[in-house]
């Protein structure tokens, strides 16, 4: 159909009306809603539905007529077709580039037409951006290219730079190579700098806000138009002796001004406006949203609205630790996405970039004014967002949650400092805490507080601290509390003159923050590495890394308690000697513990490779990050540590290790977590009963509250660092211009988060939400070393063996094939009542009935399927035909094979691995329990049912 009418400037020609009204019938007749079509003007743009003579009125209009580059009427019941033109008629594409741009301008399709006084039209004029890529679209990448458009080839190759961390150089010949590869015709672009100009007006921006080197103000809002820092007379821009001019300092004019530091802002409005796609919404059963939900039920009615963690962390953007820079970006955590989506990088929301060298400290809340006030405006007003699943528009509002960072950061995020006599924050003024004279630092015990007002070790002096324990557990303060504490503090100070209030936080500026009933929270993985470096280095002995030394030692006896543990003289020599204690270990246990430690294998995916930090002979462990803590304290100490301790010991420990292991499941039970909170305290009093003082770091003490902010806030998944610390890896390898860092991040994100956008409209390519598993399988899974689909090796296999299994195997396999298929499971069934029914009147036990069940059911189930076949019953399906004749006695032997999304290899293959994937878990119901049987697998076997039907069987030890 030749539209060129549609170009018609003066909208009143024959042919122009005549096409208008040819248009009206087909949209009327293949898209019509109640009467009414999406109106396709310049000012509609396909987003409004009105009655015929509305938008007859409409096309016909001089000052409107048709949207431009509209020729294909997909919005009114039209199909994409195919065209010859190279340059003008859209073609066929695989990808989504028409979906695109329009999401990205916020022209969206609506059913129903949005009336009322004040409607928002969107005006998209001639001379927009949106026609520009509608141009790139509608333009092919060469004449007659029927796969990509210029647009689609130049979003997919930017996205495999963005995915695959190319260099800019890199890209730019590339592109050179294509440009000399592809016919002359083609449309490519020049450039890297060329391609990033056109593919960067899809993604969102940042804006620059310059701010005091002194981290005193930022020059925004009242003091966006300053020259001067008002509080320390800094200037705002960077000078030089050349610029000293008199006796003030004056930039020079004829020199560009360049400012002496830059907060980087990445609004939220926008970018929460993309994140509303109709995924949104999962049940949340924590305490904390219950309570949100009840303080504020206008808010939690519409799901839609959004609620957000906020975290932060300081890192050096440098790969040489040697230099010295402390770079801190505000990440954004949308929780109402599905758990699998919400702590996953691609939802992550870089919101403020706050610039080095030095971190900011207590100054932080300077740099967090445009987010707050942000999050203020979104609470009160919200922002006007399409809901692309409802096909709606609604106002979307947000509302922040809590905080997540380590330890250093929660101090700077909250106020409270978290060094000295009240370092807790959650036990506030009532820490418990003591200085140890000889070890120069604080030590938190006190445990007992927490057990119950009659237990027998309250009143315990001579195995604890030396004091009896009356004190209650000490209070949680809430919003209003801790308000009214901060201006106690400010005013008069505490009692001692102490000052743990350094700041009240900025974030009490938002009006539902004190209400909050956890607003900051305490890092899982920084505590649990603490604690295991803590054990560790102490049970070696390791030099200073254990809490166990002379020191110690004379601040026992400072205490007056553990006698036995006192420093004591050396006959003949002027030292002293310090008698062995209980938790440490000779050297022959040593070896023993490091040992098992060092022979380790792990499953693969399980872990790094902890056996590189283990050294037997200098009986030191060093160099283990925060995962192999994390795996140590909940899989391998256990097992370890067993037979290297006295049992009082090791018990104390492994529930200790038991603990971080059950607050760390995915699924929680809230009865569960109270008898754990229970738990834990007498765990910690075991310890204090065994460990020195200065054990009993404030990492230590943090431990007794994990259990309640649980309870509180639900999984810590959702809630520690583990994310963070790896989003901070992928922000570092951003930086490309080591003299500006913070730039090369930012435009590194905004790439990265332009891109991820658009591959969601790509089709056929491999993004960051369709990745293959590394163990990805076909429907009856695949050998290691081939994978059949792309028909390229993975690695080294030999040729496939085969062998032939004797008859007493053969069966053995084809049994447990049968049991396990559920189309056979009826004739299992029929076949035990066949048995029972044979044996009357004798009743067989279940012993019995097993064992002929097991010898008689193959021949009885060939013969019984034979029997249907032949009466044509309809319940005789090709699979169970194939199932009856049993499988090939030849089978394919593999050494390793994957399957359900899981690798197996046998032992011999292992040999020479670090990992093991060969230990394999059956379990089997009985009539009173279930029983697991562990084995480890020999050999793999492929049986083949007369090519029909294949299945994998692992034998094993």
């Amino acid at each position: 159909m030749d539209r060129e009418w549609m170009c018609d400037p003066s909208k009143k020609s024959e042919e122009y009306i005549r096409g208008v009204n040819e248009f009206l019938e087909f949209a009327f007749q293949n898209s019509q809603i109640n009467g009414k079509i999406m109106c396709p003007c310049t000012k509609c743009a396909n987003c409004h539905s009105y009655s015929r003579v509305c938008v007859y009125e409409h096309l016909t209009d001089p000052h409107r007529g048709f949207l431009r580059g509209y020729r294909q009427w997909i919005y009114h019941g039209e199909k994409p077709r195919t065209s010859s033109s190279a340059t003008k008629q859209n073609v066929e594409m695989e990808h989504d580039m028409d979906g695109l741009v329009h999401d990205v301008f916020g022209i969206h399709s609506t059913e129903e037409p949005i009336c009322g006084e004040g409607e928002r039209i969107l005006e998209v004029r001639e001379n927009s951006k949106f026609y520009e890529f509608v141009k790139e679209n509608e333009q092919m990448l060469y004449p007659n290219c029927k796969k990509y458009s210029k647009l689609s080839f130049m979003v997919h190759l930017y996205h495999l730079k963005c995915l695959h961390g190319w260099s800019d150089k890199s890209f730019s010949m590339l592109l050179d190579l294509l440009r000399d590869a592809l016919p002359e015709e083609n449309v490519l672009p020049k450039s890297y700098y060329e391609t990033k100009k056109i593919v960067s007006g899809l993604g969102l921006g940042y804006e620059k806000i310059h701010a005091c080197p002194n981290d005193c103000i930022l020059y925004w809002d009242k003091y966006a138009k300053y020259e001067v820092c008002p509080k320390c007379s800094t200037s705002r821009w960077k000078t030089t002796n050349e610029d000293v001019q008199g006796n003030g300092m004056e930039t020079s004019e004829r020199r560009k001004k360049i400012p002496a530091k830059i907060l980087r802002w990445f609004p939220l409005k926008p970018r929460l406006q993309r994140l509303n796609d109709g995924s949104l919404g999962h049940p949340a059963d924590s305490l904390a949203w219950k309570n949100f939900d009840a303080q504020y039920p206008t808010f939690s009615l519409d799901p839609r609205n959004v609620r957000l963690g906020v975290a932060s962390d300081g890192f050096n953007p440098f790969k040489t630790m040697s230099i010295t820079h402390s770079t801190w970006p505000v990440i954004l955590i949308p929780y109402n996405l599905p758990p699998w989506m919400c702590m996953k990088q691609p939802y992550f929301m870089l919101s403020l970039l706050i610039p080095g060298p030095k971190g900011p400290g207590n100054n932080i809340d300077i740099y967090l004014q445009p987010l707050v006030q942000e999050l203020q405006e979104l609470w009160d007003d919200g922002i006007e967002t399409f809901d692309a699943y409802k096909k709606e528009t609604f106002q979307l509002r947000a509302a922040m949650m809590w905080t997540i960072n380590d330890f250093p950061a929660y101090a700077n995020l909250s106020g409270w400092s978290t060094k000295g006599q009240y370092a807790c924050p959650c036990c506030g003024i009532e820490t418990t805490s003591q200085w140890l004279r000889h070890g120069k630092k604080f030590c938190y015990m006190g445990h007992r507080r927490w057990l119950s007002p009659k237990h027998k070790w309250r009143l315990n002096s001579r195995d604890f601290d030396g004091t009896r324990e009356l004190r209650i557990p000490p209070k949680r303060l809430d919003g209003t509390d801790i308000l009214r504490q901060i201006d106690e503090c400010r005013e008069k100070g505490l009692a001692n003159g102490a000052q743990p209030w350094k700041k009240k936080s900025i974030f009490f500026t938002l009006p539902y923050w004190q209400y909050n009933v956890l607003r900051h929270n305490l890092d899982v993985m920084h505590i649990e590495k603490n604690v295991c470096d803590n054990i560790i280095g102490t049970l070696l002995n390791q030099e200073g890394k254990s809490k166990d030394n002379y020191k110690a030692r004379a601040d026992l006896v400072d205490m007056g308690i553990r006698s036995m543990l006192h420093p004591q003289p050396s006959p003949n020599i002027t030292t002293t000697r310090l008698p062995r204690a209980c938790y440490q270990m000779t050297n022959k246990e040593k070896e023993s513990f490091l040992s098992i430690l060092k022979n380790v294998k792990t499953p693969d995916e399980c872990s790094s490779n902890i056996p590189r930090c283990v050294h037997v002979k200098q009986h030191k462990m060093f160099g283990l990050k925060s995962y192999d803590c994390h795996v140590l304290m909940q899989e391998l100490l256990p097992v370890a540590l067993r037979g290297s301790l006295p049992d009082k010991v090791t018990s104390v420990l492994v529930d200790l290790c038991n603990f971080f292991k059950q607050i760390c499941s995915k699924v929680l039970n809230v009865e569960f977590l109270s008898q754990l909170e229970s738990q834990i305290v007498i765990t910690l009093c075991q310890l204090e009963t065994i460990f020195p003082p200065s054990f009993f770091t404030v990492m230590m003490h943090l431990v007794i509250h994990l259990a309640h902010e649980a309870q509180v806030a639900g999984p810590v998944q959702y809630r520690w660092m583990y994310p963070i610390e790896r989003f901070l890896l992928t922000l570092k390898s951003f930086v490309r211009n080591r003299a500006h860092p913070e730039g090369s991040i930012a435009e590194g994100f905004l790439a990265n988060e332009c891109l991820t956008f658009c591959s969601q409209y790509l089709s056929g390519v491999e993004t960051r939400f369709n990745r293959p598993n590394r163990n990805d399988d076909e429907v009856s899974g695949r050998p290691l070393g081939i994978k059949k689909q792309q028909k390229l090796r993975l690695g080294k296999r030999k040729k496939v063996s085969r062998t032939k299994l004797d008859k007493k195997e053969l069966a053995q396999a084809h049994r447990y094939v049968l049991s396990n298929c559920d189309a056979v499971a009826p004739f299992i069934e029929e076949h035990i009542l066949h048995l029972k029914r044979q044996c009357r009147p004798r009743r067989l036990t279940q012993v019995e009935i097993d064992k002929q069940h097991g010898q008689k059911f193959i021949e009885w189930f060939k013969l019984r399927i034979q029997r249907m076949d032949e009466q044509k019953s309809s319940e005789v399906t090709h699979e169970l035909r194939w199932l009856s004749r049993g499988p090939s006695e030849v089978v394919r032997r593999y050494t390793g094979y994957a399957i359900n999304g899981f690798r197996f290899h046998t032992k011999k293959r292992e040999r020479f691995l670090k990992t093991q994937n060969s230990g394999v878990v059956v379990k089997t119901k009985t009539s009173k329990d279930e029983i697991n049987y562990y084995g480890a697998i020999t050999d793999t076997l492929l049986l083949d049912y007369s090519g029909k039907y294949k299945f994998v069987l692992f034998k094993c030890d």
